[in-house]
């Protein structure tokens, strides 16, 4: 990732409404949502929450599909893991134990628990 694809992906994610749709659809994993499920969740204008997606797509950070009249939206996890690793590229002056503690923190989130061990609350 290049810094500019970063900055793409921060500026669509500064935005309260595109980050919790974002973070429902990463919840939501392959199966996707339709924008109308998404806007419904967060309790937003299906047409307000169409053009925020819009935007997260724009920045590679979700991607869509047409099943029949209904579009299916998903988190690009891959674009997560870009970010993650273009923010800690030369991180820990060629230490890796310095870096466990990070990667650590973000292992348990398919376990279903947080970093600091208390369950990760589902809706």
């Amino acid at each position: 990732m290049e810094s500019n694809q970063a900055i793409d992906v921060f500026a669509a994610l500064s935005q309260s409404t595109r980050l919790e749709a974002f973070r429902v659809l990463v919840k939501h994993g392959p199966s996707g949502l339709p924008a109308g499920d998404v806007a419904r969740l967060l309790d937003v204008p299906q047409n307000t929450m169409s053009t925020h997606l819009a935007v997260l797509a724009r920045a590679g950070l979700v991607e869509t599909e047409r099943q029949s009249r209904t579009i299916i939206y998903r988190a690009v996890i891959d674009r997560v893991r870009e970010l993650a690793t273009f923010l800690v590229q030369d991180c820990c002056g060629g230490r890796p134990e310095l870096c466990e503690p990070l990667i650590a923190a973000m292992t348990p989130c398919c376990s279903g628990e947080s970093a600091v061990g208390r369950d990760v609350p589902h809706d």
